[in-house]
């Protein structure tokens, strides 16, 4: 552009430098071309517009934006983030003010007579400008909104961490104080292996998830589809979010317990009850193991196959053939090694008048339990 007819589109862009009809007339557009900018306080609106004006009209005559021009379009990025306003939305009406600005010089500019050339040149600086400025607001939008949902799933996950360690808090979104809640425990730590368990606890219902105490904790309203794989995870019965501390506590006890078993997937607390109770008293174990397995060597291979047949068999009811699958043998081979268990031991395991014995069978269940977890040889 030649200095002397340069001169004139810079006078042309000067004159409307505080342009109150130009502003005004862009301040419509934005707002008649999107309905969430249309929702704002009109003077919002203004403010803006009149910054962003100021500097695209500056940066046409420096040749470059300007620090103050980027700074402004990065609040209005921000601005609309924390407004609530989506960037397709807020870019619709940012839009529309540029056409209004190009709309205006080109028309005020043909009745000057300043050459369509030189119009068109300025044109192309406003694009240039234009594509500057979409990209830091658009990335201003982002960090915003990436801030915000930190914050406010900061806010919630400290809201989990107070419910499960039972302090009085207030229940707020996303919970219902006056709904109930399975407190879920988990052993996982890996953020990346919490995130793929927080949406599949999501995806039933509401949930609130996070990391509590170094582990994957969670509020939902409905469990997933129960599964025997992947991490071990213990649920509580509902309950209402001011009572899921004693709740939490059990859980982490059986979630230790279902480890220490080598248990996996979805599991219910009450399910646990009896693994939860032997593991929190070893000793009691101990003193079990002693009195009812004292016949058994633990150096010996094959005393160790046949406390792991007997555990099988009570975990069976008694029954030969699902026992027999469970170890892979033959149902004659259950029977004989029931029998000689028996016969070292000097004890039934089951009652054989057929009764329950139920105090009995989980004595049994307790002492082989300790006694194959201990070393043999």
């Amino acid at each position: 552009m030649e200095s002397s007819e340069g001169g004139r589109f810079l006078r042309l862009v000067s004159e409307h430098g505080d342009d109150p009809e130009l502003l005004e007339g862009a301040v419509r557009a934005a707002r008649g071309r999107s309905e969430m900018v249309a929702a704002l306080p009109e003077e919002e609106t203004r403010r803006h517009t009149r910054a962003l004006l100021r500097g695209v009209l500056a940066a046409l005559a420096d040749g470059v934006p300007g620090e103050e021009l980027l700074a402004a379009a990065e609040r209005l990025g921000s601005d609309r983030a924390r407004q609530g306003v989506p960037v397709a939305a807020f870019l619709d009406g940012f839009q529309a003010g540029r056409a209004h600005l190009v709309r205006t010089l080109i028309a005020d500019g043909r009745r000057r007579g300043v050459p369509d050339a030189l119009l068109l040149d300025g044109v192309s600086r406003i694009d240039e400008i234009n594509t500057a400025l979409v990209h830091r607001m658009v990335h201003a939008h982002r960090v915003a909104e990436l801030e915000m949902a930190r914050t406010t799933r900061e806010g919630r996950v400290q809201m989990l961490r107070q419910l499960l360690h039972g302090e009085s808090v207030p229940v707020l979104a996303p919970l219902d104080p006056d709904a109930e809640y399975h407190c879920v425990v988990s052993d996982v730590s890996d953020p990346a292996v919490a995130a793929g368990l927080e949406a599949r606890l999501a995806a039933a219902g509401p949930a609130l998830c996070g990391l509590v105490d170094g582990r994957l904790a969670a509020l939902v309203a409905r469990l997933p589809a129960p599964v025997r794989t992947g991490p071990l995870l213990v649920a509580a019965p509902p309950a209402r979010p001011g009572a899921v501390a004693p709740l939490y506590d059990l859980g982490r006890r059986a979630l230790r317990a279902g480890a220490a078993a080598g248990l996996a997937g979805l599991r219910e607390l009450a399910g646990l009850a009896l693994l939860t109770v032997t593991e929190a008293e070893p000793d009691l174990g101990g003193l079990l193991a002693s009195g009812l397995l004292g016949g058994l060597d633990r150096d010996d291979p094959f005393h160790r196959e046949l406390a792991a047949t007997a555990l099988a068999y009570l975990g069976h009811g008694g029954r030969i053939e699902p026992t027999a699958a469970a170890l892979h043998v033959h149902g004659n081979t259950v029977k004989y090694r029931v029998r000689r268990f028996q016969e070292l031991t000097g004890g039934a395991l089951l009652d054989p008048s057929g009764g329950t014995a139920v105090e009995r069978t989980a004595h049994w269940w307790w002492a082989l339990r300790h006694w194959l977890a201990a070393p043999g040889g």
